[in-house]
């Protein structure tokens, strides 16, 4: 038997148990554990509606639900809402994907060389502390504050948990799997493309999901500082005006579109772990 082969035959998971069907009770209650998590804004949403109706807050500091609606309804009408959000997709698509690929050459180097993480991790530790918004002002020197500032600042939000999560996965092989692969004279590169990146996979996309979660985060940030457009200006040029329906529509186009990616990258993300040697069937 060929080593390839031996190697797979380690590497595969063990055959899981046939599933049970589930119980109509067993049923009924895992339908009210995906109910759940939609108590607390639906109870938000209704108390919203409550105090603006009852007059408990001030319209001008808390618009009420149906202002907020027609606010949005109007941008998206107009094609101003699109505008922004294209906007500030192409900021993040462009920040995120450097940021990535930047952490993964990082994470990788320090996870292949002991020497290179000893010199380096270290200061990474100490340099990843520092917020975005300190970050601004030297960048502005550097670049001004077109385009390029944004895209900076973004990429280095999204490189740090790519290159940390890149470096435990590579660091989270076990010992076993890599003592078989040097019995049978894998290469270094054989064992870090067969043996290593396999088990890094699922540790890698979870930084990859926190990295964009961070990107995402960047992105409103230096909007709301310096930007003419995207949907953290859009908050600014609201506040400006005093126009809190504006805010509050652009804060909950904000926060749908990142719950929307989060639940999308979470599926991916449960399916590597799925897939990986030794995980859960599907």
């Amino acid at each position: 038997m060929s080593a390839e082969v031996e190697l797979a035959a380690v590497l595969r998971p063990r055959d899981a148990a046939p599933a049970r069907p589930l119980l109509p009770w067993r049923r009924i209650g895992r339908l009210g554990e995906g109910a759940l998590p939609w108590l607390l804004p639906i109870a938000l949403l209704a108390l919203w509606f409550t105090g603006a109706e009852q007059g408990w807050i001030s319209p001008q500091v808390l618009p009420p639900p149906q202002f907020v609606w027609e606010t949005l309804r109007d941008l998206a009408t107009s094609g101003d809402l699109w505008l922004h959000v294209s906007t500030s997709f192409n900021r993040v698509g462009v920040g995120f994907a450097a940021g990535t690929l930047l952490g993964l050459a990082l994470g990788s180097a320090m996870g292949l060389s002991r020497s290179f993480e000893t010199y380096v991790l270290p200061s990474f530790n100490a340099l990843v502390q520092i917020p975005v918004l300190a970050w601004l002002p030297f960048v502005l020197l550097i670049v001004g504050i077109g385009e390029p500032l944004k895209y900076i600042l973004i990429a280095k939000a999204a490189l740090v948990p790519v290159a940390l999560n890149t470096l435990q996965g590579f660091r989270q092989t076990p010992s076993a799997l890599r003592e078989v692969g040097q019995v049978y004279g894998y290469t270094r590169r054989q064992q870090v493309l067969e043996i290593v990146l396999p088990h890094a996979v699922p540790t890698l996309f979870t930084g990859v999901r926190l990295g964009f979660t961070k990107a995402w985060l960047s992105l409103v940030v230096v909007e709301l500082v310096a930007s003419s457009e995207g949907l953290g200006y859009l908050i600014v040029y609201g506040r400006q005006l005093f126009q809190l329906d504006l805010v509050m529509a652009a804060v909950i186009v904000v926060g749908a579109i990142g719950y929307a990616i989060d639940r999308l990258l979470d599926r991916l993300e449960t399916s590597m772990h799925r897939r990986q040697p030794g995980g859960a069937a599907p």
